[in-house]
């Protein structure tokens, strides 16, 4: 007998719809290749842990190493203490270094590919001189290096308040490139993730930011090995990776258009912005939260690519958009709460909670829409399983099948 998933409108009205079997996927039998790919995970709190707002985080390392294991065995590798683990939205700085010290031994021990983000967090005051920001920024690079965990350099609010223009974001990243002992991923995250962080580079508009960003890549190209580009704006991505120094990597963070980003030039997709015939950058790599919520699926289509088969990358790949779209819908830094929503229903943390609160963040008729387009795009791992605690889910808040 056919499964039903029960589904929740804003109005309140309640549908039903064909629980889809289990995804036929298979994981790798050697490393992926056509791409380079990160998954950015998030952190699984202690259910029994006082995870209320402002209170330090309290973690259950089992099941949050636990999903970087899964994660590594699908042949994607973990971009970690980034934004999806909730970095300055419940997890405070001893627990950022506690879960990038413990991160890097699962690496060592697993064999995958890890960054960590670093940033200025730690700063207990809200706005710095640019010198203490520059200073903030060296010390945690430091710590990621000491654990052996080549680093990310998210964009920081303390540099944004302090910066005054282009200039100082450029001296700013000088200091801390030239201090780095191997080469670093740079972070352009928009104001669609952080609002506090517009006009990041020295400019609101992209095509002047994107200048200063070439000009510190290029000044500083030894100590750069790419740069994840978070704006949801496929253009402005494109653009930017067209004029990156030669190996130079552009990390897609788009969870809007990343199927057709991260296809490029293999994957013609009738939304993709147009890419220079004469360019050599034919797509991008992957550094993306949507990725922690459809782990399996990312593997496969990149398996695919591996294969020479476009179409089955797409077949793959392509449904998963309307569900990250939906996860990272406004207000888009909310998103945290639909993959740790989705990381719940697949069976890889005990119960849907987040550090501070954060899984109150959407509302029921929002998670409905998660399940639905979940279901649609095959990633639900344990149909089953999901189907159960959505129901569950259901009947807590008074909403019966």
């Amino acid at each position: 007998m056919t499964q039903q998933l029960t589904l929740l409108s804003p109005s309140g009205e309640r549908t039903l719809v064909e629980l889809k079997e289990a995804p036929d996927f298979t994981r790798p039998a050697a490393p992926l290749r056509s791409r380079v790919a990160y998954a950015a995970a998030h952190v699984v709190p202690r259910t029994a842990g006082d995870n209320t707002p402002n209170a330090p985080a309290d973690i259950d390392w089992d099941a949050t190493l636990g999903f970087r294991r899964n994660l590594y065995s699908w042949g994607l590798g973990v971009a970690d203490a980034m934004d999806t683990a909730q970095r300055n939205l419940g997890l405070d700085s001893v627990a950022t270094r506690e879960l990038i010290a413990r991160s890097a031994e699962v690496a060592r021990y697993s064999g995958g590919a890890l960054v960590v983000g670093v940033n200025t967090d730690h700063l207990s005051d809200v706005s710095v001189s640019l010198a203490t920001a520059i200073d903030a920024y060296k010390e945690q690079l430091h710590f990621a290096e000491d654990h052996e965990a080549p680093a990310v350099l998210m964009a920081s609010r303390h540099i944004a308040r302090a910066a005054d223009g282009a200039a100082d974001y450029a001296h700013a990243y000088r200091e801390v490139l030239q201090s780095a002992s191997q080469p670093v991923v740079l972070h352009w995250l928009g104001e669609a993730f952080d609002p506090s962080l517009a006009g990041y580079f020295g400019s609101r508009e992209w095509q002047f930011a994107a200048a200063t960003v070439i000009s510190i890549i290029e000044e500083n190209v030894d100590r750069v090995s790419g740069i994840k580009m978070s704006l949801l704006d496929a253009a402005a991505e494109v653009y930017l990776r067209e004029r990156l120094p030669n190996g130079v990597r552009m990390f897609t963070g788009d969870d809007f258009n990343y199927v057709g980003l991260i296809g490029g030039a293999d994957v013609p997709v009738a939304t993709q912005p147009d890419i220079d015939p004469s360019s050599e950058r034919r797509h991008s790599d992957a550094l993306l939260g949507a990725f922690a919520a459809i782990g399996p699926a990312a593997s496969v289509a990149i398996q695919a690519l591996d294969a020479d088969d476009p179409a089955r990358y797409l077949e793959v790949l392509a449904p998963t958009e309307e569900l990250s779209r939906q996860i990272f819908s406004h207000p888009t830094y909310f998103y945290k709460t639909g993959v740790a929503f989705l990381s719940w229903l697949n069976g890889h943390q005990p119960a849907f909670q987040m550090m501070s609160g954060q899984h109150s963040s959407r509302s029921l008729p929002h998670l409905s829409r998660i399940v639905e387009l979940a279901n649609a795009a095959n990633v639900l791992e344990d149909p089953a399983l999901a189907s159960e605690r959505w129901q569950a889910m259901l009947r807590l808040n008074g909403v019966e099948a």
